[in-house]
């Protein structure tokens, strides 16, 4: 079993930056490609970015050149970090693992883009 556990949401102004993290504990080993999904009231979940162990990244489109996604493997941790933020970008966001073919998810953290 792996543990996530998230922090770094909150509220920002329009334009701003947070930084969000993730961090996996328990039998980390497999541990493989780490991610971000999020989910905006109303709408399904949808992937942000992921991250191979390798250290490819791949982003949705509409957090192309605003968002990067970064790990550190040897604290199994996962980075976020989102730059230029728009009221758009407001959304529970969930970090995401994948350890030996399952899946994990942290609980979750509210980010709020507004003025």
């Amino acid at each position: 079993q792996v543990q996530l556990v998230e922090s770094g949401g909150g509220l920002v102004q329009p334009g701003g930056s947070l930084r969000l993290s993730c961090a996996a504990s328990g039998s980390t080993a497999g541990i493989n490609t780490m991610g971000w999904y999020r989910q905006a009231p109303g709408k399904e979940r949808e992937l942000v970015t992921a991250i191979t162990k390798t250290g490819r990244p791949n982003y949705a489109d509409s957090v192309k050149g605003r968002f990067t996604i970064s790990r550190d493997n040897a604290k199994n941790t996962v980075y976020l970090q989102m730059n230029s933020l728009k009221p758009e970008d407001t959304a529970v966001y969930t970090c995401w693992m994948n350890s030996w073919y399952q899946n994990y998810w942290g609980q979750g953290t509210q980010v709020t883009v507004s003025s």
